[in-house]
């Protein structure tokens, strides 16, 4: 206990034979389950062409000098407007004789901009709400749930569109309604983990110790409610890309020039008869996204569930 105290005096964090014992249990289950390795493999090669797509250049100083994309994604070439796949096109071009590859590329950073955004923010908000309102019960609860319910009462591509039509057609604005419209979906998550929680006996030792409730919610209660909402939020950055490209396919999302991918879909689907692969193209990359995200999710519910573990 004096050692335990010191390393928190101290700011050191040593993680003891239990807790690496969890973590190697964990690993070895992540790496036997083939959803959630598919899943993880197909995030991460997503993440890397985003990363890749062109150069990064912060404060006039290139960090990341290499581009996965041949052309100039906004660079108009009439004369070579709605060309086939080729070697110089793999994809082919568009209306424009821009590079279809090249935006598909660049589009992953858009998507997986959002996509992210948005549920880190629903995470930071709907987590703390819905795990004070499990813990507290009573008024809280029901006030907090009842606004939840609310939100939630509305179908959340209406929700986000109603939202966007007030705060305006900007990516940033699409992070924000994106972001309100999951909250609640994440608050109901983290609340039920927190009911189960709050009657642990951990809980009941720490309030037997007199320690205060804001305490108990953040370092014994909060910790324990993270995997089903990181189950969840992996699944609703899913549902986030897809809401993006939605919202871009009504003219709401990003704006042209910008490569997103349900612009890019807007635009083919009047060309399906003479160019369908301006549409293939951006809609096969949202659903490799899409899968890739709910294999992750589908993976870590599976690794996550104590009720899986029990069995095994």
């Amino acid at each position: 206990m004096a050692t335990e105290q010191s390393d928190r005096a101290t700011g050191r964090f040593e993680l003891d034979d239990a807790q690496r014992e969890r973590i190697r249990r964990f690993a070895r289950k992540f790496r036997n389950n083939t959803k959630a390795m598919l899943g993880l493999t197909i995030v991460v090669s997503l993440v890397v062409v985003a990363i890749f797509a062109r150069p990064i250049a912060v404060q006039g100083v290139t960090i990341q000098p290499f581009s996965l994309a041949p052309y100039p994604v906004a660079e108009t070439n009439i004369p070579a407007r709605t060309q086939p796949p080729s070697l110089a096109h793999p994809f082919g071009t568009d209306d424009l004789g821009r590079d279809i590859f090249s935006r598909v590329v660049v589009g992953s950073r858009i998507s997986l901009y959002v996509g992210f955004g948005a549920i880190s923010v629903a995470l930071a908000v709907g987590a703390v709400l819905g795990v004070i309102a499990g813990y507290a019960g009573g008024l809280t609860d029901e006030l907090v749930m009842r606004l939840m319910d609310a939100a939630m009462a509305f179908p959340p591509v209406l929700l986000a569109l109603t939202l966007l039509v007030v705060l305006g057609p900007e990516l940033s604005n699409v992070i924000i309604a994106l972001a309100f419209v999951y909250t609640p979906y994440i608050a109901r998550v983290s609340r039920s983990a927190a009911l189960a929680e709050r009657s642990e006996s951990y809980v009941e030792a720490a309030v037997a110790r007199g320690e205060s409730n804001s305490r108990i919610v953040f370092s014994e209660v909060f910790p324990n409610c993270t995997a089903p909402m990181l189950v969840q939020g992996s699944l609703n950055v899913s549902f986030a890309i897809l809401a993006e490209a939605s919202l871009s396919f009504l003219g709401l999302g990003a704006q042209p020039p910008r490569p997103s991918w349900g612009l890019m879909i807007n635009t083919g689907r009047g060309f399906m008869e003479t160019a369908p692969w301006m549409l293939l193209f951006p809609a096969l990359a949202i659903g490799i996204a899409v899968v890739g995200f709910n294999m992750l999710g589908d993976g870590l519910r599976d690794v996550l569930d104590p009720k899986v573990e029990a069995i095994e």
